[in-house]
């Protein structure tokens, strides 16, 4: 083994179950140890002006973008050729990511700009703040300029080694980081970021985004019964 198909093998075959491991045993020991710091830190408090519209465009648009990798790069195949050849899967990512990823990066710009241009805001700013939304605004433009690199390849041969690579790290399969040797270096950025933003979510207000997913039990919750206590009527 020489010392680039070992960085390789660290980097995707290794580095990715260390950061999924540090995201949950983090957000377990952060819930247990300091349950009043999992919080947003929302700043809305502090001036609530340009923070409806970029917080609904970022909100939004990376809801759709984070829905659209987990369903396109963890359902399985049956679940998907049976309406979508890899072309067709790959044009609908193509476009349905672009759209929501250019709303969420608009989104996040305004966010960004009124967090630092706001002298109050920008003093009540952790470092951690800045670099946390720094790294989503890269995770993002790394995402859009995959789309133009994927125009190139419309046949889904390179989706395909994407999908193959991340079902892989999923389900322990071992060998995949050699997949990623096949695609430009943009996609391979691309996937280390977002396992690095895994690694360091529950250090900062990411942390957060576990009780997004947590409401969704309200959805399966049964019904709540309140009673009333009756006033007896004295006559």
């Amino acid at each position: 083994m020489n010392a680039t198909t070992g960085l390789q093998l660290f980097l995707f075959g290794i580095y990715p179950y260390i950061c999924l491991s540090v995201l949950l045993l983090g957000s377990l020991v952060r819930f247990d140890r300091e349950p009043y710091t999992w919080k947003s830190d929302s700043s809305q408090l502090l001036r609530a002006g340009a923070l409806r519209i970029g917080s609904n465009l970022f909100h939004y648009g990376i809801l759709v973008v984070v829905m659209g990798h987990f369903l396109g790069f963890l359902m399985p195949h049956w679940a998907i050729d049976w309406a979508l050849n890899p072309s067709q899967h790959q044009l609908l990512a193509m476009v349905g990511g672009g759209v929501a990823g250019v709303v969420a990066i608009i989104g996040l710009s305004m966010l960004i700009y009124r967090r630092i241009a706001d002298p109050r805001i920008r003093r009540n700013s952790r470092k951690w703040d800045f670099t946390i939304v720094f790294m989503l605004w890269l995770q993002l433009l790394l995402g859009l300029i995959t789309v133009p690199l994927s125009a190139q390849h419309v046949d889904g041969a390179e989706f395909e080694i994407l999908t193959t690579y991340v079902k892989g790290i999923v389900t322990f399969q071992s060998g995949v980081a050699g997949l990623l040797l096949q695609v430009p270096w943009v996609y391979r950025v691309h996937i280390l970021l977002g396992f690095t933003i895994f690694l360091v979510s529950p250090f900062t207000r990411m942390v957060h985004i576990w009780s997004g997913v947590g409401t969704l039990a309200y959805l399966f919750r049964p019904y709540q019964l309140v009673r009333t206590r009756k006033r007896e009527v004295r006559t």
